[in-house]
């Protein structure tokens, strides 16, 4: 990429799109296509196709997609399947027609089977059944993944896929209804401690490990990825995450500590805890020179210090 490449970052306003350009901007690229939701409906293919044939991106970092967690996963599965496979199947579709240089896929590590080998590599993908709870975000992310390969074997496109392990960081979602394990403990340890709370509920038994990437380092790898390597040099697709997992007990304490609560913690087993283990092997992209080089403990410091910072400036972080 060039400073001066026309580059369309899909879903700059969400966790990972805002991410990528903070990321594109510090890096110096200066031609940035941005649009939000209500600029521009990725799930409306009229509307992408007249997107892409006015601005003529060179090049497209497809970060837009409809994401929750294990609750909204489950209540909303139809919602979830239908438009993701429509934001992909049109931006992706439309990357190719108008010649695209390259596009860069954001997948995710939980289409990888449930009970698979820990931790997983690339191989693993599609050796076994999927969790329940977010199947249907994950055929629909495992679509856009084979569709990417699809167009680069038949039309010679260059379209990378990355799959991410679990993210969190500033501009995350905070809503309990809809939001992930990480950002819902913030939001839930803040509260309690604001109200004078006595105890937390966290669902399930706390024994699932998980694996999390700050928003600003997977960024910096998918514009690392994006500047040094081809679709080829990724054999298709590539995970992207520390190599490290945790307990979802000791993240809960871990943040119980940052946030400054003294009360209890309360586990709720009679909610669904997901996959057993979730971990990335990431040894490609260590041979491909990138490492994660923040620790969770002052990422996660990081990103509550903005938590409050945003709640004392009264703005909106969908609480």
């Amino acid at each position: 990429m060039q400073y001066d490449s026309r580059i369309y970052v899909a879903g700059h306003r969400g966790l990972v799109g805002s991410a990528i350009t903070r990321k594109l901007r510090q890096r110096g690229y200066r031609h940035l296509l941005l649009k939000t939701r209500d600029e521009l409906d990725l799930t409306d293919a009229a509307a992408v196709e007249q997107f892409f044939r006015k601005e003529n991106p060179e090049y497209v970092f497809l970060a837009a997609a409809k994401v929750g967690g294990i609750h909204a996963n489950n209540t909303y599965p139809a919602d979830f399947i239908r438009e993701n496979l429509a934001i992909q199947l049109n931006v992706i579709d439309a990357a190719y027609r108008h010649r695209v240089k390259k596009l860069l896929f954001l997948g995710s590590s939980c289409i990888y089977p449930k009970l698979a080998p820990q931790p997983m590599k690339e191989s693993d993908l599609l050796s076994g059944f999927l969790e329940p709870t977010n199947e249907a975000y994950a055929i629909a992310k495992i679509a856009g993944l084979k569709m990417c390969e699809a167009y680069n074997r038949q039309y010679g496109t260059n379209f990378l896929s990355v799959l991410p392990t679990n993210i969190y960081g500033i501009h995350d979602n905070f809503d309990l209804n809809n939001s992930h394990v990480l950002p819902a403990l913030i939001r839930k340890f803040h509260d309690a401690k604001m109200n004078g709370s006595d105890s937390v509920e966290i669902w399930g038994t706390g024994t699932p490990r998980r694996e999390f990437l700050l928003s600003d380092e997977l960024a910096d790898a998918c514009v690392y990825l994006m500047e040094k390597y081809n679709a080829d040099d990724l054999g298709g697709f590539i995970n992207i995450g520390t190599g490290e997992d945790i307990a979802i007990s000791e993240l809960a304490l871990l943040i119980k500590d940052i946030v400054g609560f003294q009360g209890k913690v309360v586990y709720n087993r009679t909610k669904p805890d997901g996959a057993p283990r979730k971990l990335l092997d990431v040894s490609k992209l260590h041979t491909l020179g990138w490492h994660s080089t923040i620790s969770l403990k002052e990422g996660i410091r990081m990103t509550y210090d903005w938590f409050v910072e945003q709640i004392q400036q009264g703005s909106d972080i969908r609480l």
